[in-house]
């Protein structure tokens, strides 16, 4: 029985000790509404500031609108493509700046598990930009490595789709057959409750522009 509880107690403890280090997310959500359903994730300001100003940056200004998800590799991560590059629509001079933007690597101690967003960068410790993953299962060989920055909040079903879709090979990368479509973008306070009634409206607008965006491009950059 002593042994038991010894063991017990042991388990209590390293498990308390693990929830004591796990970072606190801030307040905003962001959610972005693909062909597929929608993901929502939030911020570790506390573990990567520079990291979740810049994202959220990029976010307000309507940089992920119209982008895409170049690679899904099942169990391993969904990977936003970097907005410079695969949004269908051209960017604004506002946009382009953000987006040109390269971050300072913010390692951490936080570990690559799923749902977890994890920076993308060239072999430049300092070169991330815009592109990012979302992990769809634990790759313990990436903690230290990649700076991470928070972690999805909702939509685990829709990622579950994502895996699910036909892929092929190109290289290292895993890449679906047909493009994931990040058509909007938008962000919303979960302390503020008096704006679920935006929210709504906020997404109706965004999901009718998104579609005008295209309409436009189509007409303009055929």
């Amino acid at each position: 029985m002593k042994i038991l509880w010894w063991v017990s107690l042991v388990f209590v403890i390293t498990n308390v000790g693990a929830l004591a280090e796990e970072p606190q997310l801030n307040s905003p959500r962001v959610v972005f509404q693909t062909n597929y359903g929608d993901i929502e994730f939030g911020f570790y300001p506390s573990v990567a500031p520079k990291t979740v100003y810049h994202i959220f940056e990029l976010v307000r200004l309507g940089c992920y609108n119209t982008n895409h998800f170049f690679r899904v590799d099942r169990g391993f991560v969904a990977q936003v493509a970097d907005v410079a590059s695969g949004r269908s629509a051209p960017m604004n001079e506002e946009q382009r700046k953000e987006a040109e933007k390269t971050i300072v690597g913010e390692f951490s101690d936080v570990k690559h598990v799923r749902g977890i967003l994890s920076m993308g960068r060239y072999s430049d410790p300092d070169s991330a930009q815009s592109s990012f993953s979302i992990l769809l299962g634990d790759a313990p060989h990436l903690d230290g490595q990649y700076a991470i920055f928070g972690k999805v909040t909702k939509g685990d079903e829709t990622l579950r789709k994502l895996e699910e879709l036909p892929t092929r090979r190109e290289g290292i990368f895993v890449m679906p057959v047909e493009r994931i479509t990040i058509f909007s973008s938008y962000y919303y306070d979960t302390e503020l409750e008096s704006c679920e009634r935006e929210r709504g409206i906020l997404k109706r607008r965004l999901a009718a522009s998104a579609v005008e965006i295209e309409r436009q491009r189509m007409k303009c950059f055929p």
